[in-house]
């Protein structure tokens, strides 16, 4: 039986990734992280499963509270290592499950809602929060498409292919390091003065030319980008939109009804215009985002600089409000990623070398700008 396994830990108080060793023992696992040469033993009971319930999810095993550390395991063997050694490991999820977990959760919760009709108001908002953590990413991508069409009709989206490419290109490279990688991500822009950028379900960004004509950088517009992928990846906004709205949004996410979701495009966007992330998630995706700079090589400078400049912008700017409303930009967040930024490592090569960056982020091209919000 193997017992030993390689690992990536997280500490919970910088997004640098450390490879590590897991040995497993009856009781608890016994971790070394050689970068470091910090030795700790987990208990099984004190660990909790995150991921790796599904087919093609990396395991995530958390120990501690709030900011809790976390080990990250590629190969799904061993759990089942795990639960042969110790008996205490009963509560990993079985490996030989992964593939039907989804059907199976699926079937569970629409018995569980049709048992609750009578008493939906009191029922649904307690299975939201667990709905929104197993709705099937192709139901995400479909609510989040039906989303965009609803804030960024065709005739309002900045559609220059030259320079979207060269936006799209930061995400791939913002996006590389992920594995596995459940979405595929599109940035959509919109031709709007709103100093804004929002994650929707699914993998779907929306940036306003407001937001892109402030970023003086490509380095800036990647540390918003990664700031809302990592929103994606965690799942926020799928979250706050099911437990927000309707109980036909629910069922449907539920159901994993791909054909019945886009009748909650409008309701979806709704929700996600007036959507306020908790501080926590807003710390995680800063965390995360900033991750996602340090792991694709790319100057984390740049989203400290662009957080830095709307926090000391005009807060009355009716186009900065939003952003001020939706992305709490304080002196402590900013002290905080510039502490994530200096425990990473630094890079020095240009995102976009080729080009001024002005002649990018004018992706909107001739289109005229619109009138800013009074």
């Amino acid at each position: 039986m193997r017992l030993e396994w390689e690992a990536s830990y997280l500490d919970g108080r910088t997004a640098a990734r450390r490879p590590a060793s897991v040995r497993i023992t009856r009781s608890g696992l016994e971790i070394l992280v050689p970068a470091t040469g910090a030795r700790m033993f987990w208990p099984f009971r004190e660990l909790r499963q995150t991921q790796g319930a599904y087919a093609g999810e990396q395991i995530r095993l958390e120990h501690g509270g709030e900011l809790a550390e976390a080990l990250l395991i590629t190969d799904v063997r061993f759990l089942a290592a795990a639960r042969a050694v110790a008996p205490d490991a009963a509560q990993l999820h079985a490996p030989a499950r992964r593939r039907v977990r989804v059907s199976l959760t699926m079937g569970a919760l629409m018995a569980a809602v049709a048992l609750a009709v009578g008493i939906y108001y009191v029922v649904i908002p307690a299975f939201a929060r667990v709905a929104a953590a197993r709705v099937p990413v192709a139901w995400e991508a479909q609510l989040g498409a039906a989303i965009v069409d609803q804030f960024a009709p065709r005739a309002d989206r900045c559609e220059d292919a030259t320079r979207q490419a060269r936006i799209d290109a930061i995400v791939a490279q913002l996006t590389g390091s992920i594995r596995p990688q459940p979405y595929t991500f599109h940035v959509t822009v919109v031709n709007s003065p709103i100093v804004n950028a929002v994650a929707a379900p699914g993998g779907h960004i929306i940036v306003f030319r407001g937001l892109l004509d402030r970023t003086d950088s490509a380095e800036e517009l990647a540390g918003v980008l990664a700031h809302e992928i990592a929103h994606v990846l965690h799942r926020d906004v799928t979250r706050a939109i099911v437990q927000k709205a309707s109980t036909g949004v629910l069922l449907t996410a539920l159901a994993g009804d791909v054909s019945g979701v886009v009748a909650y495009g409008v309701e979806g966007a709704r929700t996600l215009g007036d959507l306020q992330m908790s501080r926590t998630a807003e710390s995680e995706a800063d965390r995360e985002g900033m991750g996602l700079l340090q792991a694709a090589g790319i100057d984390s400078a740049g989203m400290i600089t662009f957080f830095d400049k709307i926090a000391h912008g005009d807060s009355g700017d009716a186009t900065v409000a939003r952003y001020l409303r939706t992305h709490p930009t304080t002196a402590d967040r900013v002290a905080a990623l510039r502490a994530l930024a200096a425990a990473g490592p630094h890079a020095e090569r240009r995102l976009v070398p080729d080009a001024p960056w002005t002649s990018v982020r004018t992706v909107c091209g001739d289109l005229p700008a619109p009138t800013p919000p009074q």
